[in-house]
């Protein structure tokens, strides 16, 4: 052990016995924390260390572009304006926001912090944590544990894959024409979400998206983000003020922002509000820690997910704008999942004037919300390829995309692909983020999450960091797992 490190844990047991000493408080904790780190320094060095050679993010912002574009899904579109509309309007909101914050500074800020110090995804991460607190012997079953969130990534990866491969062939009929004249939209999807009804599509979907992902991280994902987000949000403001022209859209934004209050008092608009949040921050242990792997050690993580958290509440609300005032406008059934993306907004672009162009700027949004938040599910495993097996990028990404379509083709049905996004959203995804937390906040000795997270911020998170991620975030994670398991997938 350093002496630097030795006199830190020496300071540390000094201030615990001695009950006059000058220090502050703030520095009392500082303190405190280094010791518990230098307690550990011989089984697990946490101070973050920038692997050589390693591609980073270039900056702060788009560090959080990319977080945003991981965030933001096709959830946001197809389900997030369904809940707030079935749930309450207005008064829907007071839950969602509520968790949308609350795990926006617990969760959100924690897995990036977590990937940062141990510049690597889950899997090392995992095995990091567990050789600070078991010596070497703990790192193998941290490795283990660590590949189930990877997984949980891959196989909801391989599922919104073949969802993409959907929008691009309604983008492609939207530009021709073909998806705004036909007579009957449940059959024309119909046609298509059908086992193997689809390769072409899915093969282009993974291409696209995988052609860019061989760049790496600067050059391919940050850059990927860069352009999308930006497009998405004024393609989404371009349709909001198309909406707001059409007969009787006021009466969607009444349905959509006059509160319901009554709503709160159903434990339904709680538990849906908790999911909606809890899969909209992309909380898997898996796409945020990887992210957070390829950040600098300057850079402030609370505030960054702040700015994650409160883009995605904005991103759901311009969706909720969108969506709901055109299909009242139309008085069209509100539906949600592929059904409103797939059928329903189609057969209400039919109506709209310039339908056509309008369903060739939504599909060509969602693309951009799709595509940004795949990237991310994909980098779990590529870069545990990359990391641990020493594969290079190129290879890498090979390799998980020809698992993703040996997999994929087989799912390709409504109905295949339903059973396997609510099997993943149900044990994987929640899982996976339970993983994460218990490691990040029990496993590495106390106080080293705190002092991860304060690092880039002039002074440590406040007292309230600890119990708010040991007990209130790996119990919220907790009860997401079994609504999950009583209700089916709540997000």
């Amino acid at each position: 052990m350093s002496e630097e490190n030795k006199t830190a844990a020496f300071s540390q047991e000094d201030g615990a016995t001695a009950g006059e000493n000058a220090i502050s408080n703030d520095r009392r904790e500082a303190e405190g924390i280094q010791g518990a780190t230098a307690a550990t320094a011989d089984a697990a060095d946490v101070a973050v260390a920038e692997k050589a050679g390693r591609d980073n993010f270039t900056s702060k912002f788009a560090f959080i572009i990319s977080c945003v574009g991981s965030a933001v899904g096709i959830g946001c579109i197809w389900l997030f304006p369904y809940r707030i509309a079935e749930f309450g309007g207005a008064a829907f909101l007071i839950p969602f926001m509520v968790f949308m914050v609350l795990l926006g500074f617990t969760g959100v800020a924690s897995e990036m912090a977590f990937g940062r110090m141990a510049q690597e995804g889950s899997v090392g991460a995992f095995s990091k944590a567990m050789k600070m607190r078991f010596g070497q012997k703990g790192e193998r079953a941290g490795k283990i544990l660590g590949v189930i969130p990877m997984l949980g990534a891959l196989a909801l990866a391989i599922g919104y894959s073949v969802v993409v491969g959907w929008l691009l062939k309604y983008l492609v009929g939207s530009i021709t024409g073909e998806v705004t004249a036909v007579a009957d939209t449940a059959s024309y999807f119909g046609a298509l979400a059908v086992d193997f009804g689809s390769v072409g599509w899915h093969v282009l979907a993974l291409a696209l998206t995988f052609g860019v992902m061989v760049f790496g991280i600067s050059k391919g994902i940050e850059w990927l983000n860069k352009i999308m987000i930006p497009l998405f949000v004024v393609l989404f403001v371009i349709l909001l003020v198309q909406v707001a022209m059409l007969p009787n859209a006021m009466a969607g934004y009444e349905y959509l922002f006059v509160p319901r209050w009554e709503a709160l008092a159903n434990p339904t608009t709680w538990i849906y509000a908790l999911g909606q949040a809890f899969f909209s921050l992309s909380l898997a242990g898996s796409s945020m820690l990887v992210y957070g792997s390829y950040l600098k050690k300057d850079v402030d993580v609370v505030s960054s997910a702040v700015s994650v958290t409160f883009f995605n509440i904005c991103a759901a609300l311009l969706a909720a704008l969108v969506v709901v005032p055109a299909v009242f406008a139309f008085d069209v059934d509100l539906a949600s999942g592929p059904a409103l993306m797939f059928i329903t907004l189609p057969s209400v672009f039919q109506q709209m004037p310039f339908g056509q162009l309008f369903a060739v700027l939504f599909f060509l949004a969602v693309i951009c919300a799709a595509v940004t938040s795949l990237v991310s599910l994909f980098e779990a495993p590529i870069e545990m390829l990359e990391s641990h097996f020493g594969f290079s990028r190129a290879l890498a990404v090979g390799v998980v995309g020809i698992i993703a379509l040996a997999v994929g083709v087989f799912i390709e049905s409504a109905d295949s692909i339903g059973a396997w996004m609510d099997a993943v959203s149900i044990y994987a995804i929640p899982l996976g983020a339970l993983l994460a937390a218990v490691m990040f906040f029990w496993v590495c000795p106390r106080g080293v999450s705190r002092k991860q997270v304060s690092l880039g911020r002039k002074r440590l998170v406040g007292r309230w960091y600890e119990p708010m991620t040991r007990y209130v975030f790996v119990g919220i994670t907790v009860v997401v797992i079994v609504l999950g398991l009583v209700f089916g997938s709540i997000g």
